[in-house]
């Protein structure tokens, strides 16, 4: 798998890495080391936005103590996570949910399972929303409360708990801008542009694909007209520009020539 590491703040990419695995700490390490001889300062990072992968988060607590883990919450459950999988915060609600769901419908007529399966769902959700999206601690602590409390609510709940730091972490003064949800439309990118989804066969061949894709990105401006459902920070600007070094009339096929 390709393991990337992206500045939320300019968009830039640092050289991306391939990895047979990301549950142990050893290939963030790789990573990270690998970003900071390309000029990534380790002092000045505050936190961290990222899925729910233990290699990552045994890395922050054993290299980079003083910075803060935000996990991933998209703003709606799309998808359900497969089990022993720790990946978004609602993929993992999911099968809580459903298994909450199906409790509640455990004892009632044939007839009435679909409504009492939907009813249960849009009050969890509800309650859910009211933790993950709260604008304070307090009003977060307040949802939990009320999530315990549903009939049904319990594991969620308890999950919720054990991960709320890490969820609220964006509202703490000092993290103000990190970003909750973690840049899913890059691998889409990669897929759609240089990439194109094909297998390439091997570790090298993906790294160095992968690599010319962030060089690319790095160097190709932002368009200036937003679209629908996308609208863009720096509009007319490359990431290396809003980063404060230019390239000018550097292309990014240039720097693959170098």
């Amino acid at each position: 798998m390709v393991l990337l590491l992206a500045d939320s703040v300019t968009g830039l990419l640092w050289p991306p890495l391939v990895a047979r695995g990301e549950e142990s700490a050893a290939p963030w390490q790789r990573l990270f080391e690998r970003a900071r001889r390309a000029g990534l300062d380790w002092d000045r990072i505050r936190g961290v936005t990222s899925d729910g992968a233990q290699g990552i988060i045994a890395f922050l607590r054993q290299t980079l103590g003083w910075v803060q883990h935000q996990r991933c919450v998209p703003r709606h459950l799309r998808w359900r996570a497969a089990p022993g999988q720790v990946w978004h915060i609602w993929r993992n609600l999911a099968g809580d949910l459903a298994q909450a769901m199906a409790q509640a419908a455990a004892n009632v007529a044939s007839d009435l399972e679909d409504e009492v399966r939907a009813q249960v769902r849009a009050e969890l959700v509800v309650l859910i929303h009211g933790v993950i999206d709260a604008h304070s601690y307090e009003q977060a602590e307040v949802a939990l409360v009320a999530l315990l409390s549903h009939p049904q609510g319990a594991a969620i709940g308890q999950f919720l708990n054990q991960h709320l730091d890490r969820i609220l972490v964006h509202l703490v003064a000092y993290y103000a801008g990190l970003p909750r949800v973690t840049p899913e439309w890059y691998w889409r990118d990669f897929r759609l542009r240089l990439s194109r989804g094909r297998n390439h066969r091997s570790d090298i061949r993906l790294e160095r694909a992968a690599l010319v894709w962030a060089i690319y990105h790095n160097f190709e401006p932002a368009q200036w007209r937003s679209e629908r459902k996308q609208h863009y920070r720096h509009p007319g600007q490359s990431p290396l520009q809003v980063a404060g070094v230019p390239p000018g009339a550097i292309t990014y096929l240039d720097a693959l020539g170098v």
